[in-house]
């Protein structure tokens, strides 16, 4: 285990569980992971490889007998009856027959309905009565010759969910981890291996855990397929529902003014509609209307009475276009249905999540390390409801009185969420709070940039903070410092004329002018500092080191971190982008100062022998030499005309690709990895 997981197994005994276990025990159970994780979390929430081996085959063995596929649910009905009970797990819903005045449960996999459930489970377990739950349930069968009565008997049931925890535990073994570890230690617990994220990446995926623990929050993301958007929703938790298709009734989502049944609303803690996106879905207007007013006022009405709720709303969706195309042809709210493209609704939205900049989901991502058990980080969450963290900046940070009331809620509640999430115990620095506050107001500013772009009667807004000095900072969203060209662009209309004669009116009142061409001159490079945020695209070795690299004939690259195959990739992709500014006919030279690594040496030397070999038949000299001394840290490339470019990470600069896929632009073409944050220093020195 790494040093990770046995301090989780250390402060959080019988309460974590191996994350690769899942897939080990899941088989072709067709069952949400919270379920096969609350089996685990049983028998396998230990770190003992024996004891952890033992479990897999006891949860293994359960899920023979009492899980039931749908194409096995005749034996099992048949086991029931030769046995006269037996254990099943299985997703389970109740309804009201209000003509016999009683419950009756039905099975959806054993395939077994209007069994007798009595009142006093359905006061307990109340949202079997909508959409179902998944439960461990003893059923019984007692022949009858009465032919409206039904021979199933419920004998037990017990909801899939944690019956008790110590939320004071929690909060005590919270303060013995440092921020980095708790981070690491989520992203765990939902499944993923951290090392391949970077810090931004790892806030959004946290802000999808948002809608679990903060009330009435309205949450967005479109992006890309595959980056497991609707995955939160319908595994991670009990308490969230995914509604496929993205299509929903009114009575169905809130309330049924014939029977006067609650909805789906009034019994889940988080509704996520999948697949949320396209044009051409239709949705009802009295739907959109009435969640307008539910996402504004968490309320909605039932003839003249008004009923509260605190559901969070979720949406899901796939883009089609990338984000500059949405920037410069519409927005990016463009792929939403006509009904649900509307300003009044999107400006209920607390927060955008950028879908395209999470990673397309790959094998390797998966986590193999220790995690939450779901079942008790969702009961965590749905606890940590109860309390407001929206304040906690207030005493260092204020926000701009410019901002408007309801784009302030939506920034306090994303901070107050992520608060939650990372400190339930208090203790951040002024650092950590800066940082989750500007995440907030980046969120909301994304959602408010496209609605006056949408929109033109809204105003512009200032979304800045002062700092505890007093000093306002403004806040930008990725995108926005990305495309700045696009990003604020308006779509121009032109008055068409309507008649002939207007036309040629019109023509002959622009009389042509001459133009004079100046001679182009080649503007002087600057010295400049230069700062790049993570998951920023759009950067290249072209981009950026070009320019300075142009007319040089000779190059010193020093860095200690040419080691592993990536690096030395992306030195060859740095001597590409210098080969393309070598005239043809020209030479040049290149060298190349780093470190030997002990174990990695000769896989290193071998590659740059290839690369020598390469570079000779362009016209470059390539020559290496490591140092000895244990000293070398700085990183930077020097030219013979005059310039040297540091470089805080080298030419360590992109996030993880997939290397071995020859058909990704990203593999490609460097503008379209995501970035590390990074800096670079261009600074004018002698020849």
């Amino acid at each position: 285990m790494s040093a990770l997981d046995q301090k989780i197994n250390t402060h959080f005994p019988g309460l974590v569980v191996r994350k690769d276990l899942v897939k080990t025990v899941k088989g072709n159970a067709i069952v949400p992971s919270y379920v096969l994780e609350y089996l685990l979390g049983q028998y396998c929430a230990t770190s003992d490889e024996p004891s952890i081996l033992s479990g897999i085959e006891t949860v293994k063995e359960i899920l023979t007998k009492h899980y039931v596929h749908r194409n096995e649910a005749g034996l099992i009905r048949s086991t029931i009856r030769e046995k006269g009970r037996h254990k099943v797990i299985d997703r389970i819903s109740v309804a009201l027959n209000d003509k016999k005045d009683c419950y009756e449960a039905q099975f959806a996999n054993l395939g077994i309905k209007k069994i007798l459930v009595d009142s006093a489970t359905i006061k307990a377990h109340p949202k079997l009565l909508v959409s179902g739950v998944w439960c461990i349930a003893d059923v019984e069968y007692e022949h009858t010759e009465d032919k409206d009565a039904s021979p199933w008997i419920m004998g037990s049931i017990k909801p899939i969910q944690l019956s008790h925890f110590d939320y004071e535990s929690y909060l005590s073994s919270r303060s013995q981890f440092t921020t980095d570890e708790w981070i690491d230690l989520l992203i765990q617990s939902v499944g993923f291996n951290p090392e391949l994220f970077g810090k931004r990446s790892k806030l959004t995926q946290l802000i999808r855990l948002i809608p679990f623990c903060e009330r009435n929050y309205n949450l967005i993301e479109l992006g890309p397929k595959g980056t497991g958007k609707s995955h939160i929703y319908s595994e991670f938790s009990p308490h969230g529902i995914l509604l496929s298709g993205g299509e929903v009734s009114v009575p169905k989502l809130f309330v049924n003014n014939s029977s006067g049944k609650i909805g789906l609303v009034g019994y889940w803690d988080t509704v996520a509609f999948d697949e949320f996106a396209g044009k051409k879905k239709r949705a009802d207007k009295a739907l959109v209307d009435i969640m307008k007013n539910y996402m504004a006022n968490k309320s909605f009405s039932r003839g003249v009475e008004t009923l509260g709720a605190e559901a969070s709303m979720v949406f899901v969706g796939n883009t089609r276009h990338t984000v500059p195309y949405m920037l410069k042809h519409s927005d990016l709210f463009d792929e939403l249905p006509a009904a649900f493209y509307d300003s009044a609704f999107l400006d209920r939205l607390h927060f955008y999540i950028p879908g395209w900049e999470v990673d397309i989901i790959r094998g390797e991502m998966f986590s193999s390390g220790y995690g939450f058990v779901v079942d008790y980080i969702a009961e965590i969450l749905r606890h940590l409801r109860n309390h407001d963290y929206s304040d906690q900046y207030r005493d260092k940070f204020t926000l701009s009185p410019a901002i408007s009331t309801r784009d302030r809620d939506g920034i306090n509640k994303t901070f107050s969420g992520l608060m939650k999430i990372l400190f339930p115990n208090g203790g951040a620095t002024d650092h950590e709070i800066e940082e989750i506050l500007v995440f907030a107001i980046e969120g909301r500013k994304r959602v408010k940039d496209q609605l006056m772009r949408i929109d033109s009667t809204y105003a512009e807004v200032d979304f800045s903070y002062d700092n505890s000095e007093g000093k306002a900072k403004a806040v930008t969203t990725l995108e926005e410092r990305e495309y700045p060209n696009y990003y604020f662009k308006t779509v121009e209309t032109t008055e068409i004329p309507e008649t002939a004669a207007e036309a040629e009116q019109a023509a002959t009142q622009s009389s042509p002018t001459p133009v004079v061409t100046p001679i182009a001159r080649e503007p002087e490079l600057p010295e400049q500092h230069l700062t790049f945020d993570e998951n920023q695209r759009g950067i290249s070795y072209d981009l950026l080191f070009a320019p300075y690299l142009k007319d040089a004939r000779e190059l010193t690259v020093t860095d200690p971190y040419i080691r592993l195959f990536y690096q030395t990739r992306n030195f060859m992709e740095f001597l590409e982008t210098f080969a393309k500014q070598l005239p043809t006919g020209e030479e040049a030279k290149v060298h190349l100062v780093t470190v030997l690594d002990e174990f990695k040496g000769d896989q290193l030397i071998e590659n740059l022998e290839k690369m020598k070999e390469s570079c000779e038949s362009v016209g470059i000299e390539l020559s290496w030499s490591f140092d000895e001394t244990g000293s070398l840290h700085a990183r930077h490339i020097t030219t013979d005309h005059g310039w040297k470019i540091s470089l805080d990470r080298g030419l360590d600069i992109f996030q993880q690709y997939d290397m071995n896929e020859a058909f990704s632009f990203s593999n490609r073409l460097q503008q379209f990895r995501a970035c590390k944050a990074f800096e670079v220093t261009f600074l004018k020195v002698s020849c």
